[in-house]
């Protein structure tokens, strides 16, 4: 199973991602977490890449086929995965069928998250990552047990530059203008699925596995 997830940010892909993963046995691709690990161990790709996610703009095409070639050919992606936040352009839609064709590989469902943008603004300005470990909270849906601290770990959280609300705002202004033409582009394929994705992370999960499945 390989499943491709769109949707604005904080519409929910990541969470549905880890849900499908614990389901169906398949990785969750995130580029997001791979770019940003690369940032965290301050490495020449992680370098570059931070620069242009803290201004909320999207990293280079060829970088991230790149990375992404090299994750869904790992042993484990051999069963399926999920692609979370990859392609976020037409460009990098065609350049991700050509790599998949060249590795004998197909897409089986790219499923489109629809979300209320007054929503998503207040969903990612209340989210808070761990500086460790880098589990997820949310100043309401899921605040951590004691003040700012990571209920795993006990390191600090933290707001990341891409969750504040200027940079929320350019980056759902290139989600817009970039990344919201895939839809036509996958429903001429003839694999997209349309989800409202607004509900509990369940109710949301049993409309994705009502479509994938």
């Amino acid at each position: 199973m390989r499943i491709i997830l769109l949707g604005p940010p904080g519409a929910g892909k990541g969470t549905q991602a880890k849900m499908l993963k614990e389901r169906f046995g398949i990785p969750q691709v995130s580029t997001g977490d791979i770019l940003r690990k690369a940032a965290q161990d301050n490495t020449e790709l992680g370098r570059q890449a931070k620069i242009l996610m803290d201004a909320g703009k999207l990293v280079q095409d060829d970088t991230v086929i790149g990375v992404i070639r090299g994750r869904i050919a790992q042993e484990d992606c051999r069963n399926g995965f999920v692609l979370d936040g990859f392609p976020r352009t037409i460009v990098q839609a065609e350049k991700l069928m050509d790599t998949l064709k060249d590795m004998n590989l197909s897409v089986d469902a790219v499923v489109d998250f629809v979300v209320d943008g007054q929503a998503l603004v207040k969903r990612l300005t209340g989210r808070r990552t761990c500086s460790d470990c880098g589990a997820m909270y949310h100043e309401t849906s899921r605040p951590p047990k004691i003040g700012d601290i990571c209920d795993a770990c006990g390191a600090p959280l933290y707001q990341r530059e891409d969750d504040k609300e200027e940079t929320i705002k350019r980056r759902l202004e290139v989600y817009r203008s970039e990344t919201a033409p895939l839809k036509e582009f996958y429903r001429k394929q003839g694999n997209l699925k349309t989800i409202q994705g607004h509900g509990s992370a369940e109710e949301v999960f049993s409309r994705v596995c009502s479509m994938v499945t």
